[in-house]
């Protein structure tokens, strides 16, 4: 896929009945779901740690912490699911997806402000909505999904 200025490239996954978007600049890959292992008094919203290649990474829950249920998943689905790997203030961190979805571009312009929303994702940790082929799309900015708190605290699971 071409990439310029005016458009935005995008990774695209299922969290419950939602579609939501990455920017690809920062997602360091997608890997299939792995055994998690439990961390004693994390965030709720932090599964585990599970070992990528030598890298001890903590599993974050989008669903656990805005309380978004499970989308319901039939064999091909299963087969889907898995964590996004991204990098947010120089910090890898796992996020836990129901199904991945594309890799796609999306034109700029037809980026629009956040609606305002009572459940789920704040709007304060989207940075737009758009469609795609009938399909509506959360664009989520991944730098202000976590507090710089939250990320230290993190940090300290690693070790």
């Amino acid at each position: 896929m071409i990439h310029d200025d005016n458009s935005l490239q995008l990774v695209t996954f299922n969290l419950g009945r939602e579609e939501y978007g990455i920017d690809i600049m920062k997602v360091e890959g997608i890997v299939r779901e792995e055994e998690i292992r439990n961390i004693p008094n994390a965030p709720v919203f932090v599964e585990g740690v599970f070992n990528l290649r030598g890298d001890i990474i903590p599993v974050i829950s989008l669903h656990r912490r805005f309380n978004i249920p499970e989308m319901k998943k039939d064999e091909a689905d299963e087969l889907l699911k898995g964590f996004i790997i991204i990098r947010v203030h120089n910090m890898k961190l796992a996020v836990k997806i129901d199904k991945v979805s594309k890799v796609t571009n999306i034109d700029k312009k037809k980026i629009q402000e956040p609606p305002q929303m009572n459940r789920g994702i704040g709007s304060e940790y989207i940075q737009g909505v758009t469609s795609l082929d009938d399909q509506y799309i959360i664009i989520l900015d991944i730098d202000r999904l976590f507090a710089m708190k939250e990320l230290k605290q993190l940090e300290t699971f690693k070790r």
